[in-house]
């Protein structure tokens, strides 16, 4: 690897003084990046590599082909769905006690995300608990050809935490060379009437191969036990939102997010049975089709071992196929002390499918 593209992104890639973090906490804004010349992503990719050598090598995880009969005539759009860990969370409230403190240094941590990321090469990335926007994904992924946007949360419980990076939010990147932006609108979720904590960002996309549009939405509703019908007032808030943009499903649609709630719980029920005909994606890796995986996220907290289904990827099963979706990590991958670890940067795993367009989609409808 040339020196210049190495010296470049070790300037990149450090950490904001506290004095240009404080400038970005109310900035929504992207920075311009437009003089900075693109990255190789093989380059990058031996970067975080040399970073992490005296880490274990990364999980072996393979893609289930889920295609159906059906032709399609344009190439898969790949869609990556993860909660990469706000890195003041990680080190400053989430207590992950089988975790050693080394494991979450942000050093070599956000290289096992970036690593992650390279691997799977998605064309629309959905990413949560991101505290780290505006110092790391904005630079380096929008010179991987990325359009970038953020939404942090009002009140981010970043900002409690000593020396953090500014508050945590959701972004969305795509890539320009694949899709161009319509429309875009940041979310700030309510519930019972009320302004919440909890945001989402929606946009409306031109896939340059097809000229069809859809929508691509990311969120990360209310966390914790006794909040289940706050996050079902969230999710109805959100799919009247989209309702409005998709134009009442005419414009197929892909949501993202970590919805902090498992199948059983109302919000759930809400998305299944919205007029919105959605599906959730990574039902289709169970023999029956319709049953989630047994995990999404499993960690050990002081209060014991916590192993949930949050995560997931809803699409328009009239107008979208999953052509096929990433399987997840066996326990044994993923070891007795759970995650994060030095293998993996996240508690939690990221979901990754393949889709394409139907070619008849209102005869489903």
């Amino acid at each position: 690897m040339g020196n210049s593209t190495s010296r470049l992104y070790s300037a990149l890639a450090k950490t904001l003084s506290s004095s240009a973090v404080s400038q970005h906490q109310d900035c929504l804004e992207q920075p311009d990046s437009a003089q900075l010349e693109p990255i190789d992503p093989k380059d990058l990719l031996e970067e975080c590599q040399l970073v992490l050598q005296k880490r274990p090598p990364r999980f072996q995880r393979d893609f289930v082909d889920l295609k159906k009969n059906t032709a399609s005539n344009h190439r898969p759009i790949r869609v990556m769905q993860w909660n990469i860990l706000a890195q003041a969370l990680g080190e400053g409230k989430d207590n992950f006690v089988q975790c050693p403190i080394e494991a979450l240094k942000w050093e070599e941590r956000k290289c096992l995300i970036l690593e992650e990321i390279l691997a799977y090469k998605p064309d629309i990335l959905c990413l949560q608990e991101v505290d780290h926007y505006f110092d790391t994904f904005e630079p380096l992924l929008s010179r991987l050809g990325y359009q970038c946007t953020f939404f942090p949360k009002p009140w981010s419980p970043c900002l409690d935490v000593e020396q953090n990076n500014g508050p945590d939010g959701c972004a969305l990147f795509f890539l320009k060379e694949r899709f161009e932006l319509i429309n875009s609108a940041n979310i700030r979720l309510t519930a019972m009437k009320l302004k919440t904590n909890q945001v989402a960002i929606a946009q409306t996309l031109k896939c340059s191969e097809t000229g069809r549009l859809f929508c691509i939405a990311v969120t990360h509703l209310k966390a914790r036990t006794g909040w289940e019908r706050f996050r079902s007032a969230q999710g109805c808030d959100l799919l009247q939102n989209l309702k409005s943009i998709t134009q009442g499903a005419k414009i197929p649609l892909i949501i993202c997010g970590d919805f902090n709630a498992e199948p059983t719980e109302e919000v759930y029920r809400e998305f299944s049975n919205s007029s919105l005909n959605l599906n959730s994606a990574y039902k289709l890796l169970s023999p029956d089709g319709q049953s989630e995986p047994p995990y999404t996220t499993w960690k050990i907290r002081p209060s014991g071992e916590c192993r949930h289904t949050l995560d997931y990827i809803w699409y328009s099963q009239h107008a979208l196929n999953v052509n096929s979706a990433l399987g997840l990590l066996t326990e044994e991958q993923i070891g007795p002390n759970r995650l994060p670890s030095f293998n993996y940067p996240s508690d939690h795993l990221s979901l990754v499918c393949d889709f394409s367009f139907n070619q008849d989609p209102d005869r489903l409808l």
